[in-house]
């Protein structure tokens, strides 16, 4: 098969499988994007951000108690071809022995620990069910990303989440109704967290029926030796993602918590877009190395950046009456935080092709020691700001840490590989135009919302009728 052709059948599965996976993506954070008004006036601002809280110690615990080895998927993929399903299969069993042994020692120190996480036995239950669920779920969806399936998954989102959703809402109604309102956050985490459950635990057995295996030692060493150095990167991002809410909440308390949240929930619809065309990219991008072709990566990719940009640009604009939307009055100081979200988000973005090709070549420590330096630094740099300028400096810090990691991953890609994908200075040049533009765009506040949103459609009409035909060129 000639080059052209196989470069054009390879576009053209990546980019249906592309699209399936975005779709997955948008019914999942779009459905939360949707019912965080509802959610906003069915619990009290604390409320709020104690269930922000709760999420964010979800997100932090799952890497570290599953170990991570899903992510060892996108490279087995290549190593074991037909085996795959049977690597899949086995080191879905390592994962949940390490979640045993983290539960049974959660257990024994139940009560320092159930303090420090301030959860109740409920929650407590619940987040561990969750988390060995969950972490079928995450299996599940990365090898079916591999083999660039997503029919399947986009099916099963949608019948977990909505019954999620729906129960979740009832439940809280309900209990306002009824003189519950004491426990809307354990009703909420019950409703929400109930079809998940359910729904991972099949998948589970569904990864086990496929796979038709449960141990092999060569699989095992395998990922292990892929995902351990990648614990403290994944916990790291984990943390500079949520440390943030969880040091506001401890800090200054769970109503500030509960502000800050919502202003993630608007850079957090970015971030799932922005994880989604990553997740569809990286098995095309890693065939391209496979194949010596990296040097066809750039183009298309400072397109995807320019357009994420104004993307963001365009949000920043629209943030007032986002924020209003969201949550009432009573949040309108989260549009002071949208800007630097954003920003940190797609910073974020930009780092993970300069990780690429330290995973691809399996040089994941590196890639861990960048992303540990990253979350100190944010952590430090939290807690002085906090203090010194309340909770709004945490959304700048976060987004310094984020330029710092693109930085640092940036030159170590190329010790590490001697080469480098994307010249760094270029990234530097549009990150920074970025991070102008959109502060910019913060003093627009004061200008009538209909100016802004005028404004703001017709970039957004220019950016589809320039920018997207572009991209489509370099498929």
């Amino acid at each position: 098969m000639k080059r052209a052709d196989r470069d054009g059948e390879l576009n053209n599965l990546a980019l249906k499988a592309g699209f399936f996976y975005v779709l997955t993506q948008l019914i999942v954070r779009g459905i939360t994007f949707i019912t965080t008004p509802i959610y906003t006036r069915l619990v009290s601002t604390e409320q709020y951000g104690q269930l922000r809280v709760y999420e964010s110690w979800l997100l932090i615990l799952v890497p570290l108690m599953s170990l991570g080895l899903y992510r060892s998927l996108e490279k087995a993929k290549i190593d074991f071809g037909d085996k795959y399903d049977e690597y899949v299969s086995s080191v879905q069993s390592l994962s949940y022995i390490s979640i045993s042994v983290f539960a049974l020692f959660f257990l024994i120190l139940y009560k320092p620990i159930s303090t420090f996480l301030g959860m109740n036995v409920f929650l407590f239950t619940v987040m561990f069910l969750y988390i060995f669920s969950y972490t079928s779920t995450l299996f599940y969806q990365r090898r079916e990303k591999q083999k660039m399936q997503y029919k399947n998954v986009t099916l099963i989102t949608t019948l977990t989440m909505l019954p999620a959703t729906l129960l979740s809402i009832a439940l809280l109604y309900l209990g306002n109704q009824w003189g519950y309102e004491k426990y809307l956050v354990e009703l909420r985490v019950g409703g929400y967290y109930f079809s998940q459950i359910l729904v991972g635990f099949f998948l589970m057995f569904l990864i086990y029926r496929q796979g038709k295996l449960l141990y092999k030692k060569s699989y095992w060493k395998y990922g292990l030796l892929y995902s351990l150095p990648l614990i403290p990167e994944q916990i790291s991002i984990q943390i500079m993602n949520q440390s943030d809410k969880i040091m506001i909440q401890k800090m200054v308390g769970a109503e500030s918590a509960g502000i800050f949240a919502l202003g993630t929930t608007i850079s957090f619809i970015m971030w799932v877009i922005e994880d989604s065309v990553w997740n569809a990219w990286q098995p095309w991008l890693y065939e391209k190395i496979a194949r010596k072709e990296e040097r066809d990566v750039e183009k298309p990719w400072l397109r995807i950046a320019i357009i994420f940009g104004i993307m963001t640009i365009l949000i920043v604009i629209v943030a007032p009456e986002a924020i209003l939307i969201l949550g009432g009055k009573e949040y309108s100081m989260a549009r002071y935080l949208v800007a630097p979200m954003l920003v940190g988000t797609l910073f974020r973005f930009f780092s993970y092709i300069y990780s690429a090709m330290q995973n691809y070549y399996m040089k994941t420590q590196y890639v861990a020691g960048g992303t540990i330096f990253a979350m100190i630094l944010n952590v430090i740099l939290n807690y002085v700001c906090i203090i010194q300028w309340g909770y709004q400096a945490a959304a700048y810090t976060t987004a310094f840490s984020y330029f710092m990691l693109m930085l640092v991953q940036g030159v170590l890609e190329k010790r590490v590989t001697g080469d480098r994908i994307i010249p760094l200075w270029k990234m530097l040049v549009i990150s920074l135009a970025i991070l102008v533009l959109s502060i910019g765009a913060m003093h627009m506040f004061s200008v009538n919302w209909i100016v802004r949103w005028c404004i703001a459609c017709i970039i957004g009409v220019v950016l589809l009728l320039t920018q997207i035909p572009n991209l489509k060129k370099h498929e």
